[in-house]
């Protein structure tokens, strides 16, 4: 569809839409690479030359221009202005502790209300990577469209195997939306399922990843905070109310620590749902979250010598009848001879070596490191 073919309602909405940026978690999946004071967002992890954030940022600008807003901690400031210079500090919120995604995206969207109650705000988090573009950037138009008749949008990635480490959202009747003949109502969100309960899922073909992307107006997405989390809501509107005046450090300091944690799927998402204000856009864009190192392996097949994937500049690599990931950000030299499907992270003060099948379980060794006192390299 071109911009010839809308009506003024469709390029209204368009012209409405604000993206939103959440750029928090550590990845502690990904530790000693992603840590407290570099997450994984702020690193190239596909090989591409581009950070995670600098690619996200990159997708949605045909989408929303200028119109961007970043949610990130305060200690994350200079690298993220680093990274994305044209951001004005206008468009920048700095968390001074994590409360989780509710409270950061809810906020978002009560600053953005004030400035005008007919934003649509799209959240997409800064650390998934994406391809290609131009199905992700028509999976969101569409989603525009159908969060401008008054639903909150989620974008569901289709299914490529019966994963039992993401969330799914069960697809309803198709709706009749303009300009989006992929929307359709959503039944429910379902947690985590089985391996049985995924495979179900996926025979079905009524059921799609959910990746945490979110489209809506903020004026709809700030009503259902309001009815499932009153204290969270009010403390929001503070702050928002605040936030474009002299007393905004004074009122956020006050208020900020106070805020309950609690998830966007759980406080919005899920309730939204059962009273029928969810849509979804089915996408077949590629999507990673980049959960762990294996994951690291698959997005960087091109990095391959022989069969070990190895990133990092300037690596100093041998290998001989070996497989698996390097990740390397020292010159020291690092040999694999006869191993299979090891992972070894080398970092100036820590070492990890793994498999990719046990990937998933570095978290454990992160919250080890914490329970000792270890925060040096945390």
């Amino acid at each position: 569809m071109t911009s010839n073919d809308l009506s003024d309602e469709q390029q209204t909405a368009l012209d409405h839409f604000h993206a939103v940026i959440p750029a928090g978690g550590v990845g502690t999946r990904l530790w000693p690479l992603s840590r407290a004071a570099a997450p994984k967002f702020l690193h190239d992890l596909t090989g591409s030359g581009s950070t995670l954030l600098r690619a996200t940022y990159d997708r949605l600008t045909p989408l929303a221009s200028d119109r961007m807003m970043v949610v990130t901690g305060v200690a994350h400031r200079e690298a993220v202005c680093r990274q994305l210079p044209e951001v004005p500090d206008s468009e920048l919120v700095l968390e001074s502790e994590p409360k989780d995604s509710a409270a950061a995206i809810g906020l978002a969207a009560a600053i953005l209300y004030r400035r005008d109650p007919e934003i649509i705000m799209g959240s997409f988090a800064a650390d998934h990577v994406i391809s290609p573009d131009s199905v992700f950037q028509s999976a969101v138009h569409e989603a525009i469209l159908t969060a401008a008749t008054g639903k909150i949008v989620t974008i569901g990635i289709t299914p490529t195997h019966a994963s039992t480490g993401f969330g799914y959202i069960r697809t309803g009747a198709p709706l009749e939306v303009a300009g989006a003949p992929n929307a359709h109502a959503v039944v429910e969100f379902v947690e985590k399922p089985d391996q049985a309960t995924a495979e179900k899922y996926l025979k079905s073909g009524d059921y799609s990843w959910n990746a945490g992307m979110f489209v809506a107006p903020v004026a709809l997405l700030l009503q259902h905070l309001a009815a499932n989390e009153p204290e969270l809501h009010a403390g929001l509107t503070e702050i928002a109310d605040a936030w474009d005046t002299a007393e905004r450090d004074e009122v956020t300091a006050r208020v900020w620590p106070t805020l309950p944690k609690i998830a966007i799927d759980y406080a919005v998402a899920e309730p939204a749902a059962a009273a029928g204000d969810v849509a979804v856009i089915p996408a077949a864009f590629s999507w990673d979250d980049v959960g762990d190192f294996a994951a690291i392996g698959r997005l960087n097949s091109a990095n391959e010598v022989d069969d070990v994937t190895v990133l990092g500049d300037g690596a100093r690599v041998f290998t001989e009848d070996a497989s698996g990931v390097v990740v390397t950000d020292t010159k020291r030299v690092i040999a694999l001879i006869g191993i299979d499907d090891v992972v070894i992270v080398d970092t100036p003060d820590a070492l990890l070596v793994t498999t990719t099948a046990h990937a998933q379980r570095v978290k454990a060794a992160v919250d080890a490191l914490k329970a000792n006192g270890d925060m040096d390299v945390l």
